[in-house]
């Protein structure tokens, strides 16, 4: 049976009303695929998959901006996005030493999906966080086989949390981390939705707050114990959104990320690699390619006037902080490399301390 979800226990961070799954496939088109890696004592680990709209990437690119608060980390491809402003991938999450796996098996996937193999250019995204406290990671495990399980997979509807896919060994705030989500529909842009999913891997026990509330604080070590030497570091962030906006826009919104990571504890510790992606299906229908004789000399664009991105920041960030809380609502004690255990957040002790507190929305 699967853990309780932050609102299942009555956490409602902000104002914003969710959308109908409260996950980044909220956004029309978004599709998530995860594989999950479980072997013996010490293999921990998996690849998840997130595809901005139901045709090509590699074919149809769409508007993106990224944010670094702290880059004691990796997400490949960064660069063009800075340089073009186009997301041209799909985008994979996996552990620190399978990064470059997983992008070859991204072109790879692609590549045989084309008539003959046909040859195509590609800069490929691809984000990471350690798992090697409950994995065995430098064994390197991930596999290109296990990345077309992951895109194969990849679908709208409800996205699995917690201990699945590139999450399945990762640590947030000294509880058991991984994979959350959660979206916001923001009737003052015309009801479009913003939808975030993280891979949570970050943060020190004392300082997790939930709703305000110094939650860490409350349930120390001495209750439950800390997983083995390391507490672990780093997380990534995708955010996506049908809103329509321009690459500068993206990077805004992705900047407003760090501030969900904050408001659950999160400071950007010096180890830790925390990087985000925003990208908008807003204005679909982009040229890919740099072949400039089939594509027309202007193109027809929709944006969000600066004058009214404000709510848009306010549905990041309170769906940052919903997407964390929920990848620790979901994610269920693991034992794993070296007998090391991360265990998971204790749904009822959580609800009785923020009831204490007065904290929780109902």
């Amino acid at each position: 049976m699967a853990r309780p979800r932050a609102r299942e226990l009555g956490i409602a961070p902000g104002t914003l009303p969710p959308g109908e799954l409260n996950a980044i496939t909220d956004v029309p088109g978004v599709r998530v695929g995860h594989e999950t890696i479980v072997e013996g004592d010490s293999v921990r680990t998996g690849v998840t998959v997130v595809l901005p709209h139901e045709g090509n990437p590699w074919e149809e690119p769409v508007f993106a901006g990224s944010h670094r608060l702290n880059g004691n980390g990796e997400l490949t491809g960064l660069e063009w996005i800075r340089e073009s402003g186009l997301l041209t991938s799909p985008i994979g999450l996996t552990n620190t030493h399978s990064v470059g796996v997983v992008r070859d098996a991204l072109i790879a996937a692609e590549t045989e999906s084309r008539a003959g193999g046909s040859d195509f250019w590609s800069l490929p995204v691809v984000g990471e966080t350690w798992d090697g406290v409950l994995n065995d990671i430098s064994s390197m495990y991930v596999r290109q086989e296990h990345v077309r399980a992951a895109l194969v997979s990849a679908r709208g509807g409800p996205v699995t949390e917690g201990n699945v896919g590139g999450g399945t060994g990762m640590i947030c705030h000294g509880f058991k981390g991984g994979i959350g989500t959660a979206s916001r529909v923001v009737e003052a842009v015309g009801g479009h939705v913003v939808g975030m999913l993280v891979q949570a891997n970050y943060g020190r026990r004392e300082r997790l707050r939930v709703d305000g509330v110094p939650v860490g604080v409350e349930i120390g070590a001495a209750e439950v114990p800390l997983p083995g030497p390391s507490a672990g570091g780093s997380i990534i962030i995708l955010a996506a959104t049908s809103a329509p906006l321009l690459p500068d826009q993206c990077e805004r919104l992705a900047q407003r990320a760090g501030l969900g990571v904050g408001r659950m504890g999160g400071v950007g510790e010096n180890s830790s690699g925390d990087l985000f992606l925003c990208f908008s299906t807003g204005n679909r229908g982009l040229p890919a390619g740099d072949y400039a004789a089939s594509v027309p000399l202007t193109i027809p664009l929709e944006m969000i006037a600066a004058q009214h991105m404000t709510p848009l920041f306010d549905a990041v960030v309170e769906a940052t902080e919903e997407a964390i809380l929920n990848a620790l609502c979901a994610a269920e004690t693991m034992s794993g490399h070296g007998g090391n255990i991360a265990y998971e957040l204790p749904s009822e002790r959580l609800r009785e301390i923020l009831e204490a507190r007065g904290a929780p929305a109902g």
